[in-house]
């Protein structure tokens, strides 16, 4: 069996490509971080993502209980199950980097911790601009809180 060189990346895109925005799973976008809006090439279009297992950056954190398609306002909730004790939690649209439809998967690209410390989801306010204002305010600020060409 051939032994891999632990100095070599193996196929591992460089996180530097492109200022490290948006080059690898789990970079941030390119461009300016839109938290309501699908990214283009997430694989969302025209998908109903219910049911799908949901994966941060560091494994698995539930499965989209609700997901919204509407222009400028889309997010998924997230059903995390026993890891944050049945809470759920409002992921912005702009989380997601890709979906994976043979393996009912969707991959945001934020960790456990960030998603976890995020502003507490609660079913009467997620159409609230304030509550909108604060979670997005959140997750555009854990991109610029890591240094550019940091993989997450």
């Amino acid at each position: 069996m051939e032994r891999l060189d632990p100095r070599t990346t193996h196929g591992t895109p460089d996180p530097l490509t492109q200022g490290g925005q948006g080059a690898f799973a789990g970079g941030a976008p390119a461009g300016r971080f839109d938290p309501w809006s699908y990214r283009d090439d997430a694989g969302v279009t025209g998908v109903d993502l219910v049911g799908y297992k949901v994966e941060a950056t560091d494994g698995s954190i539930g499965k989209v209980d609700r997901a919204s398609h509407e222009v400028n306002s889309s997010f998924l909730v997230v059903d995390t199950g026993p890891w944050i004790f049945g809470k759920k939690v409002m992921l912005p649209a702009g989380t997601v980097n890709h979906v994976d439809h043979d393996e009912r998967k969707v991959y945001v690209d934020r960790s456990k911790d960030q998603i976890k410390a995020a502003p507490e989801y609660d079913e009467t306010t997620d159409t609230d601009p304030a509550y909108r204002d604060k979670l997005g305010g959140y997750y555009d600020d854990t991109y610029s809180s890591i240094p550019p060409g940091t993989a997450r």
